[in-house]
């Protein structure tokens, strides 16, 4: 048999076990008790809102002041010191921070005390800290 026809037969028999096996999957899968996977795509304006978050937290100095108020509560002279950077710019974060519900604040007399808004700003930082220092 020459070696052309002995590929004919190959590719001819490939493709009938290829039909075999689709028809087979196809009667499988209509005949079992397949459950449709839950698909909970977040919509766009969602993916959109979710994108500005994560962007709003592409700032180095936001997430240096979510660390520290992380493990306590600190008022605006204690964050400028450790980080060391004005009252003002660490004020000016603060104020981003606090429109991102991303932190608190309370008085006590003239000082201001922030700490994170709750438990989820919490787990979010924890998360990702985890996440990068995994190797």
């Amino acid at each position: 048999m020459s070696s052309i026809k002995i590929f004919a037969v190959h590719v001819h028999n490939c493709v009938s076990e290829t039909k075999i096996n689709e028809s087979s999957f196809k009667h499988s899968i209509n005949n079992s008790q397949l459950q449709q996977p839950s698909l909970d795509l977040i919509t766009t304006d969602k993916a959109q809102r979710m994108a500005e978050f994560f962007s709003f937290l592409g700032d180095a100095n936001r997430l240096r002041i979510l660390s520290l108020l992380a493990t306590e509560e600190l008022c605006v002279r204690d964050l400028a010191h450790v980080l060391e950077m004005s009252e003002s710019a660490v004020s000016h974060q603060l104020r981003n921070l606090r429109a991102m519900r991303l932190v608190s604040y309370r008085k006590q007399g003239r000082n201001v005390f922030y700490s994170l808004h709750d438990s989820h700003v919490l787990h979010l930082y924890q998360a990702v800290a985890e996440h990068l220092d995994e190797e």
